[in-house]
């Protein structure tokens, strides 16, 4: 029973989130669900991306925290499109909270969605937002040992972001091994090696660009073909 019951919210999340998928895909919105722990630096990277790209592209921010607004409030100083999501006691995000969050939010004035989920490596996996991409970050100051330690963000991740790359002279952090780890439970990955906080973020941005770029040219042609 327990099992066809955790099988059953499953579906139903998966069910929604395909819609939020269709929805979003309609607008030509590129969105990616950025997964990573607590302090390995999402905000901040949201923080810089915003002030790199704002002027280049129209980006809305959903913030999941299980109590406080004061990502979402640091993040509303670079945009002005921030939803923020409680979950109260919920690890996660889900996809049915992203809808809501769709609600709130000029679908037409946007193209580039990113959702910073809750801080946590294992519970917002295995949930569907109707994202385009999952983005796992790590951190150096975390230790090397994360991807073995939490494989399914890695299997998952579109792209890893390992970040605070600025301070691998500082801690202990054996980089070759972490590659090692991340290649053997996915070898298909793109990595990217970056400093939010030194705002060495290039291959990232470029990364971003590319992917926006190619969603709405899709939905422009679409437009053309059905006009």
């Amino acid at each position: 029973m327990n099992v066809q019951v955790v099988e059953s919210v499953l579906k139903l999340n998966d069910d929604v989130a395909n819609s939020n998928r269709q929805l979003l895909q309609q607008h030509g919105i590129f969105t990616i669900d950025l997964i990573g722990g607590p302090g390995c630096g999402k905000t901040l990277l949201i923080e810089r991306t915003l002030a790199a790209l704002r002027k280049s592209m129209r980006i809305a921010v959903v913030v999941g925290d299980l109590t406080t607004a004061r990502d979402a409030e640091r993040i509303a100083a670079f945009c002005t499109n921030v939803v923020q999501i409680n979950t109260g006691k919920g690890c996660h995000l889900e996809a049915h909270q992203v809808r809501h969050a769709l609600d709130k939010l000029d679908l037409t004035e946007i193209d580039l969605l990113i959702i910073e989920n809750v801080g946590n490596l294992v519970c917002p996996v295995g949930f569907d937002l109707g994202q385009n991409a999952k983005v796992g970050m790590f951190a150096t100051t975390e230790g090397p040992d994360k991807p073995a330690k939490y494989p399914q963000l890695v299997s998952a991740a579109d792209l890893l972001l390992l970040n605070k790359m600025d301070l691998l002279h500082y801690v202990p952090f054996d980089l070759a091994q972490w590659h090692r780890d991340v290649a053997r439970l996915n070898s298909h990955v793109t990595v990217v090696e970056c400093s939010a906080y030194a705002n060495d973020l290039a291959p990232w941005l470029s990364w971003l660009r590319k992917q926006v770029g190619t969603r709405k040219n899709g939905a422009v042609k679409r437009h053309e073909l059905a006009s």
